[in-house]
């Protein structure tokens, strides 16, 4: 064994093992041992990493602050979008009733003057017609006139 500023230095299977002179020993309770080692191994994690992980935490939480703010102007945006859209479509339905009103409108006159018109055309045909027949029936009367009269003039 040999000593180094205080400390007993032994080798025991190989591996060189620190005790200190006044009476330490080594720990060889795997369980105990590994719970300190974790303990000091958090510790140091701990102390190290804070700056490191709260830096990345923190630039992390300037990103999804700025992902907010940003869905916030977007959801803004989309929302006038959407009115001023609804507007047009209002707008639009109002001059398609418009539309349809007018050529509603303009049919019915349509309508009215191809019933006119063939009134007047009934009208027209109902007419001939008659002259017609009173045509037919004035012919028929000379015929018969010159029938009789040829008749009584054979006689």
């Amino acid at each position: 064994m040999e000593m180094f500023n205080g400390l007993a230095i032994a080798s025991i299977t190989g591996f060189p093992l620190l005790a200190e002179a006044e009476g330490y020993g080594l720990n060889f309770d795997i369980l105990e041992a590994n719970v300190i080692n974790l303990v000091i191994a958090i510790g140091l994690l701990i102390y190290l990493g804070r700056g490191f992980l709260g830096g990345a935490l923190a630039k992390r939480r300037e990103a999804i602050e700025i992902a907010l703010a940003d869905a916030e102007t977007n959801q803004k945006q989309a929302a006038a979008a959407l009115a001023a859209e609804q507007e047009k479509l209002a707008q639009a339905q109002a001059e398609a009733k418009q539309i349809l009103a007018n050529a509603q409108g303009s049919a019915g006159k349509a309508k009215e003057q191809i019933l006119a018109e063939a009134r007047q055309e009934i009208q027209r045909i109902r007419e001939s017609g008659s002259q017609d027949a009173t045509a037919s029936q004035e012919r028929a009367i000379a015929e018969l006139r010159q029938r009789v009269t040829a008749m009584a003039l054979e006689k």
